[in-house]
């Protein structure tokens, strides 16, 4: 009986660490401001700005946004991020930001970066 129990618990175990994504690394290169829809005020509309960042590694650059935009924060351009992708967002903390606390983002698109396909061209 002991054997299936520890058996059982060997699997369990396996499974969840194989479904978990080595981390990935990564800089934020820059942040941009862009619309991300309007708010009706009392008698005027207002537009809403988005933080969307770019994190390059090094094959390919992301633009990401804050799912939560209740709650805004401020990532530090130039710093190393370190991330996971999960399903259609992004799991991203940042070094000396905020404890290394992570939170998620939407991916708003990926592009590949013509230096890496450059460099794979001529090996």
């Amino acid at each position: 009986m002991r054997r299936i129990i520890v058996f059982g618990l060997l699997c369990t175990s396996f499974a969840y660490a194989r479904d978990r994504q080595a981390p990935q690394f990564g800089t934020l290169l820059q942040m941009d401001s862009v619309n991300c829809g309007t708010d009706k005020g009392h008698q005027k509309m207002h537009t809403l700005l988005c933080q969307e960042y770019v994190v390059q590694t090094d094959h390919v650059n992301y633009r990401i946004r804050l799912k939560d935009d209740k709650h805004p924060v401020l990532l530090p351009v130039g710093g190393n991020a370190q991330f996971r992708i999960e399903k259609d967002s992004m799991k991203l903390s940042v070094e000396g930001s905020d404890n290394n606390k992570e939170r998620e983002y939407v991916v708003v698109s990926m592009t590949p970066r013509a230096e890496a396909q450059t460099a794979d061209n001529r090996k």
